[in-house]
């Protein structure tokens, strides 16, 4: 692996980085070819799977408000040029664009039962819909995306494509804002998993 120092410097835990390592591996041998649009948006509808589900996010990761829908920016950078998940993935830039390819086989040391059963439902479900439609889904009235957008008055913008980036974080919390439940255990795992973060450096 990388030297740990660039594991805290980008932010994230060892755990962290095995467990979105061995889900992008995950992902690469269930669908083939897999690109990188299609793997960032396939990424994010498992978080927002999850959290819709129990109120847990499958990655943690944080989202940014995307004209191609919410995007993790490191995870872009990573699909461009592999560093931290460099013992994971290698990226073969071909006429379609930058295919992932696995470097290393699947371990399911950091999923439990429940984890494998969404990353196999969110592959099957997915593993033949276009990248296009897949920026299609994360657009939906009721996504978090549309709702953000529309608030911050984004929408014409990112329509006409006067604007492809922006800092406004994706707030996935919006899909369990009705439900006490969820939104306790949201809570409490982000600060568990911040914690650790502040416990590694």
């Amino acid at each position: 692996m990388s030297a740990p120092g660039s594991i805290l410097l980008k932010g994230y835990t060892p755990e962290q980085i095995e467990r979105l390592g061995n889900t992008i591996v995950f992902m690469v041998d269930k669908i083939q070819p897999l690109y990188k649009t299609k793997l960032l948006k396939l990424i994010y509808l498992l978080d927002e799977l999850s959290i819709s589900r129990n109120g847990i996010p499958f990655l943690g990761l944080e989202y940014k408000l995307w004209q191609a829908g919410p995007v993790n920016s490191d995870l872009y950078e990573e699909l461009n040029q592999p560093f931290v998940l460099d013992d994971f993935i290698e990226i073969e830039q071909n006429e379609k664009g930058a295919k992932i390819k696995a470097k290393k086989k699947f371990s399911d040391d950091e999923f439990s039962q429940m984890d494998l059963n969404m990353l196999k439902e969110i592959t099957e479900r997915y593993k033949d819909t276009p990248a296009e439609k897949l920026v299609e889904i994360t657009h939906r009235k009721s996504a978090p995306w549309y709702i953000i957008a529309n608030e911050n008055h984004l929408l014409e913008a990112f329509k006409e494509k006067k604007i492809n980036t922006t800092d406004i974080p994706v707030d996935l919390t919006l899909m369990i804002k009705d439900d006490p439940r969820k939104l306790a255990a949201f809570r409490e795992h982000i600060e568990v998993q911040n914690f650790t973060k502040y416990i590694s450096r």
